[in-house]
């Protein structure tokens, strides 16, 4: 049976959520970190290039909760509501999705940010390897420009932590990311996890530390897609935080001192998931 592993967005706090449940799966003799396919999105593109890695769940664990060995982070302020405020103002004066997009992709070029060079250096500190892992990895952004998603993988031709780096960067907070001639924002702006590119696998793990809701109006939106997977046969699992992880994570996901309490709500639940369907 082929197995996919969804990682959805949801800042620094959700990377430290997701390392610590998957972990907490591990403790619990249930480890799915070595399935042959991982999607990856904003937060979960970091997740799943840190799996790739070669590195152990322990280890990665480490890396979320011992300062000696935490990503250099440049903390960050995001005001959720008010950024639901301003999509859904977008969204009404938006003639598509796609329209919707580009509107987003305009703002996040307008906006004052660190600059590219800065933010790279985060995302390929938080990688303990910087080379695309052997196994299928398909990491999720979208053309500011166009609005149209893009996935790379390690046939694109594009560095991993470039790739990363693109899929993290949320509209009006990072810097769009240059790829060649195109600039690349947060592979959320097409759906909070991109369930849909695991369409094929047997069985599917989807994790979205931030719960169910699309950040925006999505083509693709995460139910959808998970019930369109099951249409076709596919055992999908879809886990989402408990309070004590969303309170853990915080009202900001994208301050770097959620990590260690993230990870730590994070790998008290998944000691205790029932991932029975993992069982052949």
């Amino acid at each position: 049976m082929s197995e996919a592993l969804v990682l959805g967005g949801g800042g620094v706090g959700g990377i430290a959520w997701m390392t610590g449940l998957l972990t907490g799966l591990a403790d619990a003799g249930r480890d799915v970190s070595g399935a042959g396919l991982l999607v990856g999105t904003s937060a979960g593109s970091a997740v799943a290039a840190q799996l790739g890695s070669g590195l152990g769940l322990e280890e990665l664990y480490a890396r979320q909760v011992d300062p000696a060995l935490q990503s250099a982070e440049i903390a960050a302020e995001m005001d959720l509501e008010k950024f639901a405020a301003e999509i859904g103002a977008a969204a009404e004066s938006a003639a598509s999705t796609a329209d919707l997009r580009r509107a987003v992709g305009r703002a996040a070029l307008a906006a004052p940010t660190v600059s590219e060079r800065e933010r790279h250096a985060v995302i390929a500190s938080r990688l303990p390897a910087h080379g695309w892992p052997e196994r299928a990895v398909r990491i999720v952004a979208v053309d500011a420009g166009s609005g149209e998603p893009r996935v790379f993988d390690r046939d694109s031709g594009v560095p991993l932590v470039d790739a990363v780096a693109a899929s993290c960067a949320v509209p009006g907070v990072w810097p769009p990311v240059t790829i060649g001639e195109h600039r690349y924002m947060d592979g959320g702006v097409r759906s909070i996890a991109n369930v849909d590119l695991a369409a094929g696998a047997d069985r599917v793990l989807v994790l979205v530390p931030l719960g169910t809701t699309e950040p925006f109006p999505s083509d693709r939106p995460l139910e959808r897609c998970v019930g369109e997977l099951r249409a076709r046969g596919a055992e999908v699992l879809l886990v989402a935080p408990d309070e004590a992880s969303l309170a853990a994570i915080g009202d900001n996901a994208l301050d770097p001192a959620t990590r260690r309490p993230a990870a730590e709500a994070g790998r008290a639940p998944g000691r205790g998931l029932d991932l029975r369907w993992t069982e052949d």
